[in-house]
């Protein structure tokens, strides 16, 4: 290994939706994370930062290239992804020669007119860099891992936790290989064992009895045995739609491909037993709010993940609202929709004011139509919070103009901008208190646990229009063919489809 070895840093990790949601384009990731040459090197946080500190632990130099995040969306305009990866690889290019390259990718993002953005850039830097340089990438565990992902890429680590908490581990592990790779102590060898399985991420925790836990337990416990580098289980993202999508595991090994092989095979199979366990029970918004009546207290927390921000809806989805509006039950609740037009209008009316205001269904108009409330504007705020934890670990964001308009009882909280829900920093930062309404609106289909866990007096899971739905049965995708799980319950003969390198 060189004495200070040179490893390029730097990637684009930004989760896509076919279904629905906005573009992406350059201005998305400049309001979120979009950093140069030396400002890669001053992230602290999340992958990037997990990278650079083991990186500098082990004597390495890094070499920043450039590092796009931002919150989930529609697919990447092929400008703004033409611009962003022709700096990418510009900058890499121009660093040669490396000794290395790392790569914080999320696995899931689209591209107008291409599926596989993370196998396009891989691929390009093994093109640059040669066969013998080590080419190492990170994912998300939603990743949809493809052929040309696996053949190119010397090693893919996926995060291990879902709320994801790792992310920082995460980037340490795979410098901390690289760095093994290097100094001669493996020769890392990788298979994807593929099973059809689209399933939201309702059950997909890893944390207590879900069935991805127990299968992500299993996965890792395979890392004990001799000649194993790495496990990884994905629950594919599966609001988009390309072929061959499917869920399963990555396993490396020490130049050992047929164990690799055996093991992601067993683990994917292992993941089509527990298909059905991963579906869940969904109920219509009227039916949960009734439910949720007969429950002693509050909160009870209405799962309206059709309309997640974090999985690439536009966040603007009045289904719920609506439905607590027309049921008549005046207990406290608090729901959020993205709407610039109508926090525009409450700013300009003015705290105290009471007005008529068309809310929902302007940015993705797909899922609905705008509806007229009369209100009452409670509260105005600029919107601006700071993340607790997660990937954006200390990152000033910002819903823009933000107004909390209560419709009676049902206290809506308008924004500008579409957030990614970590814990409930978006409800606090506004005032109010999680613990004294009787609904809670979450528009994700994990987050809510670690923030209202505590607290929750139960959790409905809902059935609603959305480009981000709880279940993938009524979907018709129209590159990925079936069979697949949910759409086919049984698929006589499966087996996992293996890719290698």
């Amino acid at each position: 290994m060189p004495a200070q070895p040179r490893i390029a840093i730097g990637g684009i990790l930004t989760e896509c939706n076919h279904l629905g949601g906005l573009p992406i384009d350059l201005s998305v990731y400049e309001a979120c994370e979009l950093f140069r040459d030396n400002e890669v090197l001053r992230l602290t946080t999340s992958v990037v930062g997990g990278m650079l500190d083991a990186l500098r632990q082990g004597g390495a130099q890094p070499v920043p290239l450039i590092y796009a995040s931002a919150l989930a969306g529609g697919a990447i305009t092929g400008k703004c992804y033409r611009q962003l990866r022709g700096e990418w690889l510009e900058r890499l290019e121009r660093a040669l020669p490396v000794d290395g390259v790392l790569l914080p990718l999320h696995g899931s993002a689209l591209v107008e007119g291409l599926d596989d953005p993370e196998g396009d850039m891989i691929h390009a830097a093994r093109g640059l860099v040669g066969p013998d340089v080590p080419v190492i990438a990170t994912l998300d565990l939603h990743a949809h891992v493809t052929a040309e992902m696996v053949r190119h890429a010397d090693a893919l680590l996926a995060w291990e936790t879902y709320p994801h908490l790792d992310q920082y581990g995460t980037g340490q592990r795979a410098a901390r290989l690289l760095q093994d790779m290097l100094a001669g102590k493996c020769r890392p060898t990788m298979a994807m064992g593929k099973v059809p399985v689209i399933t939201s991420a309702i059950h997909g925790s890893t944390n207590d009895d879900d069935p991805f836990a127990e299968l992500m337990r299993y996965t890792k416990s395979l890392e004990q045995q001799h000649g194993v580098l790495s496990t990884s289980l994905l629950l594919v993202h599966p609001y988009m739609d390309c072929e061959d999508m499917g869920s399963g595991a990555l396993v490396i090994t020490d130049n050992n491909l047929p164990l690799a092989k055996a093991l992601a095979g067993d683990i994917a199979r292992r993941y089509w037993e527990r298909r059905h366990e991963l579906e869940p029970e969904t109920l219509s918004p009227a039916d949960a709010i009734g439910r949720g009546m007969q429950l002693d207290g509050g909160p009870v927390i209405l799962v309206e993940t059709a309309d997640c921000c974090g999985g690439g809806a536009a966040g603007d989805s009045i289904a719920t609202l609506s439905a607590l509006v027309d049921s008549g039950v005046d207990v406290r609740s608090i729901v959020p929709v993205v709407d610039p037009q109508a926090a525009r209008a409450c700013h300009e009316a003015g705290e105290g004011a009471t007005l008529s205001l068309a809310i929902g269904h302007k940015l993705d108009p797909r899922w609905g139509s705008p509806r007229t409330f009369t209100g009452k504007v409670e509260r105005l705020s600029n919107g601006e919070f700071v993340y607790t934890g997660g990937q954006w670990e200390g990152h000033h964001e910002h819903m823009g103009p933000t107004a909390v308009f209560c419709i009676g009882a049902v206290q809506v909280i308008i924004t500008s901008r579409a957030t990614y829900d970590w814990m409930d920093e978006q409800i606090r930062t506004v005032g109010m208190d999680p613990a004294q309404a009787r609904f809670i609106v979450a528009k994700n289909p994990m987050n809510y646990r670690q923030a209202y866990g505590v607290i929750a007096k139960g959790v409905m899971v809902l059935d609603t229009p959305g480009p981000t739905p709880a279940t993938l049965k009524h979907i018709r995708f129209k590159k990925l063919r079936r069979p697949y799980f949910p759409a086919d319950a049984e698929i006589p003969g499966l087996q996992p489809s293996i890719l290698s390198r």
